[in-house]
């Protein structure tokens, strides 16, 4: 289906803006700092949308619920448009599995990265100040300390990002078994 450039232009812009809706969605879950500069960008480029959801759709505990339905629209008139330039006849059902399967993909995309992100700023400059860096270190962190309870100690050496590597691998590697990218 991404043979045509027109497609691959929809598909890219609509992706952006789903990374970014997520993004926003993983900054309120992880408790990211909200005056971090980058972290107000997200909340600018979202909030045109959001707020309006945000008065019909309440947050449950945590989630900002506004976001999770933003992020499922997105997926949803992008899966659409492209099934319609495509000449896809899909029924329903279709096009629920690839909103929400396309939605849980790109989670798992927006963590793969900032874990690739993590990974090679603790190398190449592990006490980072900037902005960008504190916040990847924000994001990840919740997930890295979770599975540093499954793991033993090796002494300094920290391998939990492997094993997270490992399992988004495998999830995207289902998803995608399913046409989900």
């Amino acid at each position: 289906m991404t043979s045509d450039p027109i497609i691959f232009l929809l598909k890219t812009l609509a992706n952006l803006y789903l990374f970014v809706v997520l993004l926003r969605l993983v900054l309120q879950l992880t408790r990211a700092d909200f005056y971090n500069p980058i972290s107000q960008g997200i909340v600018k480029a979202t909030n045109p949308l959001i707020l309006p959801i945000r008065k019909i759709v309440p947050s449950v505990s945590r989630v900002d619920s506004a976001s999770v339905v933003l992020a499922l629209l997105v997926q949803l008139i992008t899966v659409a448009v492209i099934f319609f330039l495509s000449g896809y006849d899909a029924a329903p059902a279709q096009y629920f599995v690839y909103t929400v399967m396309g939605v849980i993909y790109h989670f798992l995309d927006l963590y793969f990265w900032a874990m690739l992100i993590s990974v090679i700023l603790s190398w190449v400059a592990p006490n980072a100040s900037h902005p960008g860096a504190l916040l990847v270190q924000q994001i990840t962190e919740p997930l890295y300390s979770f599975v540093r309870g499954f793991i033993p100690n090796l002494g300094g050496l920290d391998i939990s990002p492997i094993f997270i590597f490992l399992g988004i691998s495998f999830a995207k590697q289902m998803l995608a078994s399913y046409g989900v990218i």
